[in-house]
């Protein structure tokens, strides 16, 4: 594996400069993306969506080429109780987990404990021999053949596993019997239900968002031979002074906790009481495609590791190739299937990211950076890298349904100015 790495690193310094060491060099302040004028756009941009009623209150920090170059906070992390989004606010932030746990399972990776195109039944039997499900007969029994293939680790990292998701359909609702990912089940007993439903689909034939990151965490546990949410803080979190990204936020921290709220209609908040208590008790199911919360500060730890190409402040948490690795997209053209995925633009997949591999076609999609990898969650958060410009950006908000104010495209456009398809 030391050899792959190595190999990954050539060709990375070859044609990838940005691969190498991290410049100290610093841009004139007129080539910086956030001027006084966008910090004027961004402030006015994120207010609007404040005082249109649509959010409760929204929280933003961006760094560019090492120097923060903005942080606000606008509204309220809770409305009843007059509470202000700070940025000490700690927030949900659903999905945003699974890139942490990607960078968990990629340190394994270093560590020569598995390739990517591995059988993951190589490690978990669970996982052997798998179905796909094809339709049901006269009777209602499902009918099943045999996977093409085997599910590779690959195909955890980048969604092309074929695990099916819940819904009204008959698949969805043996989904929803088996009750994988209820959170009293560790996560040998998620996987162990996971791995007797049939696959959706054959492995690498589809991008299905799903529970794939969850079985990456289930991963880390059994090659470690350490329990995931410990691993996780040990050679991830704690390192990077994460100390407020959690799965429990113990009582003394609670009074920071923002709530979330439902988007009725224009303008029309009701506070969500259903999630809160996921996160005031320990649960058994730590889950790696969700369930961490954090804070703006910390989650920027993160964010600058990654631009940093897998380090920060002196302390090395992956190796440059390793980052260049998971913000490479790893579909393939054939792979035209792709749930919601073409709803973020021009993007493909990488490890545990969405990674930007066009300029926008039009005004209307999301704005961004080739090259950029990002992701976002349920409640509306959003992060990104843009390793050409040097700029990391966190948003949080905490709003259901996710993001159907157009908040994270406005946000963008503040950042980088009005999109042009000229290029």
């Amino acid at each position: 594996m030391k050899t792959n790495v190595l190999l990954i690193g050539l060709i990375c310094g070859l044609f990838f400069p940005s691969c190498k060491e991290t410049k100290t060099e610093k841009a004139p302040k007129e080539d910086f993306i956030v001027t006084d004028s966008v910090t004027q756009r961004i402030d006015a941009t994120l207010k609007s969506f404040v005082d249109s009623g649509n959010i409760a209150g929204v929280s933003a920090l961006i760094f560019e080429k090492d120097k923060e170059v903005y942080f606000n906070a606008l509204g309220h992390a809770n409305i009843a109780e007059n509470q202000p989004m700070e940025r000490s606010t700690i927030v949900q932030i659903y999905s945003m987990t699974k890139p942490i746990t990607g960078t968990a399972l990629m340190t394994l990776y270093e560590d020569g404990k598995f390739d990517l195109d591995d059988p993951l039944e190589k490690y978990a039997p669970e996982f052997a021999n798998m179905k796909v499900y094809v339709g049901e007969d006269a009777s209602g029994k499902p009918i099943l053949e045999d996977a093409n293939r085997p599910i590779t680790i690959r195909d955890i990292t980048r969604h092309t596993a074929g695990f099916p998701r819940s819904g009204n359909t008959p698949l969805g609702k043996m989904v929803d019997e088996t009750d994988a990912l209820n959170r009293n089940n560790t996560l040998t007993q998620m996987a162990e239900k996971m791995g007797k439903l049939p696959l959706q689909f054959h492995p690498g034939e589809e991008w299905l968002y799903g529970p794939c990151v969850d079985v990456q965490a289930f991963l880390v546990e059994r090659i470690s031979g350490v329990p995931y949410q410990q691993y996780v803080r040990e050679h991830v979190l704690d390192k990077l002074g994460m100390t407020e990204t959690r799965y429990f936020i113990p009582e003394g921290d609670r009074d920071r906790f923002a709530s979330l709220y439902r988007r009725k209609g224009e303008g029309e908040l009701e506070r969500d009481t259903i999630t809160y208590s996921n996160y005031l008790e320990k649960w058994p199911l730590t889950r790696g495609g969700s369930g961490l919360t954090s804070t703006l500060d910390d989650y920027m730890k993160f964010a600058r590791m990654l631009v940093h190409e897998g380090s920060l402040d002196s302390v090395q948490i992956l190796q440059p190739e390793t980052v260049k690795l998971m913000a490479t997209n790893q579909l393939a053209d054939s792979i035209t299937e792709r749930h919601f995925l073409p709803s973020k633009g021009q993007v493909g997949f990488g490890i545990d990211f969405a990674v930007r591999t066009a300029p926008p076609a039009n005004a209307e999609e999301n704005n961004g950076v080739v090259g950029e990898f990002f992701w976002d969650g349920a409640a509306s958060t959003l992060f990104w890298v843009d390793p050409v410009n040097e700029l990391t950006a966190v948003l949080f908000v905490q709003l259901f349904p996710y993001d159907g104010i157009g908040l994270h495209k406005s946000f963008r456009d503040a950042v980088y100015g009005p999109i042009s398809t000229n290029n």
